[in-house]
């Protein structure tokens, strides 16, 4: 799979490591905590898939294309949550899929201290590869170039906001267990 872009981000949470667990976070995030974290996000929920794995469907603009995104959990654990998505791409050269990676890690700092750090990809599949050539883009680095800078935008805006609100939760106790 060829790489589009990619955007690593992180923030400070002022809590314990102890105190987070970022699977529930992810799966449990309401539609207007999700549109909190970034000016992009229009409507966030979760669901079941038919094999009974957990679903995070997010719909945000980023970079002049709207997603509409299902992401399915590959690690589901208290301080390493990785999802991935086959992402309707609606942009004005048309519709397309995106496949996006979202990895999301709580790393001790401190006894009072974790690091989000917040990781996501963008991959090429073949619905996009056909949409460039219909439209007549050849100049794939150029596309590479503008998403990178848009992804890297989104999630330095929404970054932060995730880390506030696991910090708000993790202070809270809801995840002791």
């Amino acid at each position: 799979m060829i790489l589009l872009a990619e955007s690593i981000t992180s923030a400070i949470i002022h809590a314990p490591q102890e105190l987070i667990h970022l699977t529930t976070w992810l799966f449990t995030l309401k539609d207007h905590e999700y549109r909190a974290c970034s000016s992009a996000h229009i409507a966030g929920g979760s669901s079941v898939s038919p094999d009974g794995k957990l679903l995070s469907l997010n719909v945000e603009m980023v970079g002049g294309n709207l997603l509409v995104q299902h992401y399915q959990e590959e690690i589901s654990e208290r301080s390493h949550c990785r999802v991935y998505s086959l992402s309707d791409s609606f942009s004005p050269m048309g519709h397309t899929k995106l496949g996006i990676t979202w990895e999301l890690q709580a790393v001790r700092r401190s006894d009072k201290e974790t690091e989000l750090i917040n990781h996501v990809m963008v991959w090429m599949t073949a619905e996009f590869d056909a949409l460039l050539h219909d439209v007549g883009i050849t100049d794939l680095e150029s596309i590479k170039s503008r998403m990178t800078e848009s992804l890297a935008g989104h999630n330095q805006e929404e970054t932060p906001r995730f880390a506030q609100d696991i910090e708000q939760k993790a202070q809270g106790g809801i995840w002791l267990a």
